[in-house]
């Protein structure tokens, strides 16, 4: 283990210059290239068991204090990390795909909120998510204590099999038989291929408004991590999650969750041979954003092939999307739009990841769908328009978006487009904002829907970038509301 520096900087001065971050000047900091994918699996060795089980048994009202003087004896952020999440996959039912389970949903977004922040404030975000595994954990045992149970080996499947009897157990909703064939597919597939399958399971239906795609995207992303070798818990927990269904095997029934799939799965092969590139319309955008607004599921997935077969390009059509989801969020804020937003973050960094092209095709055609069943689901219907929001007149300031972004939202948004237009960098906007959630910030929705902000409104090209990152003040947290308390609590425990 490197030896970790500690910093040299001053206290952490917050928007308002109170230094409310300072206290974490004196723990060890953590680098960028701590925090970063590597390109293989850095083995952990045994000293992610013992922090496992610290989170587990140590009580919530303790936990800060433990963690603290781990932290001061030298234990990285990695196998924080990773601690946490086999913590969370061990100890939290995924089903439903939400709900407590957030407390793992949430951890590879805690960990962008890490990625994003100045070296000194990187613990902060992973300490919430500590906290939050706590609050999770309390919660499952008042349900029933459920807990991951062995995998039963005599039902493994061998290496050359498993992926056909896992695939044929995720199409007829077996959990029993899913359970075995995960364990022998990651025992014996690479990591890229593990991802292709999951990612078709975790688009094909939309039950737990988007938390499953989101599961698969997020699992990923923090294995990348934090080494591959401990994917086979966390794929057993995804692959359970994959499967929740309402009463009835839904491989024998009509459902409206699983219908957008099974037609997207055959509309994909009329799209044209390279629909990935295009010439990027902006009419593109207007025409996909115009089918979020009020087209049917189906609909809109047909607009894509439209689209796409006419010439544009993929861009213009997830542009289009992106667009969508902030606009309902402004619209109508709440939870079902906000996972418009978080769920086409997941679809949309998939898509960017898998290789195979129908999967691809699959993901984007779903993608639409979902933007429309978001908005039935959230009953969203007239308001703000996206495309023709004004610039608020006058100079901006970063602390005048959020000075405000408590009472007037709407506000906030002309703000943001007129900070972006007069040239202000997108990267102060988004620190600043950052640093409210660490402050302010008391929900896994919170650092859920930030960290999928920040990273897609960097995708969306030109003028519909900005107009994305403006509606974000819709749910993000203004300077002017209460310190979440946790706050205090690490304050006190690291002082």
């Amino acid at each position: 283990m490197q030896r970790r520096h500690f910093l040299s900087r001053g206290a952490v001065a917050s928007l308002s210059g109170s230094g409310a971050l300072g206290f974490l000047g004196g723990l060890p900091g953590v680098a960028a290239a701590d925090a970063q994918v590597l390109p293989k699996g850095v083995r952990l060795g045994d000293g992610v068991a013992p922090l496992v089980k610290l989170l587990e048994e140590t009580p919530r009202e303790r936990l800060m204090e433990e963690v603290a003087q781990r932290i001061r004896g030298g234990v990285p952020y990695r196998e924080w990390l990773a601690a946490l999440l086999l913590a969370g996959v061990r100890n939290i039912q995924p089903r439903p795909v939400g709900f407590k389970f957030h407390a793992v949903l949430v951890v590879h977004s805690a960990h962008l909120a890490s990625l994003n922040a100045p070296d000194g404030e990187r613990w902060l975000p992973l300490l919430w998510a500590m906290d939050q595994f706590k609050s999770s954990q309390a919660r499952d045992v008042e349900e029933g204590n459920w807990t991951m149970g062995a995998v039963d080996e005599a039902a493994v499947p061998g290496p050359e099999k498993a992926r056909v009897v896992f695939e044929e157990a995720m199409d007829r909703w077996d959990e029993g038989k899913a359970d075995s064939a995960v364990a022998g597919f990651v025992r014996g597939a690479g990591a890229q291929e593990i991802f292709e399958v999951f990612c078709r399971y975790g688009a094909r239906d939309f039950r737990d408004i988007g938390h499953k795609a989101i599961y698969v995207a997020n699992s990923w992303r923090t294995l990348q991590t934090i080494g591959w070798h401990h994917a086979e818990p966390v794929l057993r927990s995804l692959a359970y999650a994959l499967l929740e269904h309402e009463a009835g095997n839904p491989a024998e029934r009509d459902e409206e969750a699983d219908r957008p799939g099974r037609v997207n799965g055959e509309r994909l092969r009329g799209i044209r041979a390279g629909w990935v590139s295009g010439d990027g319309r902006a009419g593109a955008v207007a025409a996909m954003l115009d089918a979020v607004r009020g087209a049917t599921w189906d609909e809109s997935s047909a607009r894509v092939v439209e689209l796409l077969n006419a010439g544009a390009g993929a861009r213009a059509v997830w542009d289009g999307i992106f667009s969508g989801a902030a606009e309902m969020l402004m619209r109508k804020p709440g939870i079902i739009t906000l996972h418009a937003v978080t769920t086409a973050n997941a679809l949309h960094y998939a898509f960017g990841q898998v290789r195979d092209d129908a999967t691809r095709r699959l993901l984007l055609l779903q993608a639409a769908s979902f933007m429309s069943l978001f908005r039935q689901r959230g009953e969203v219907s007239g308001g703000t328009d996206l495309a023709v929001l004004e610039p608020e007149e006058g100079a901006v300031k970063v602390e005048d978006i959020f000075a405000s972004m408590q009472d007037d939202r709407l506000r906030s948004s002309r703000q943001v487009l007129r900070y972006l237009k007069d040239g202000g960098e997108r990267g102060a906007l988004v620190a600043a904002a950052q640093r409210q959630i660490y402050l302010k910030g008391t929900d896994s929705h919170d650092y859920k829907f930030s960290s999928a902000v920040f990273e897609d409104s960097g995708s969306v090209g030109g003028e519909w970038g900005e107009r994305y990152l403006a509606a974000s003040t819709h749910w993000l947290k203004g300077s002017s509301g209460p310190d979440n308390p946790l706050v205090a609590r690490i304050r006190g425990a690291f002082s």
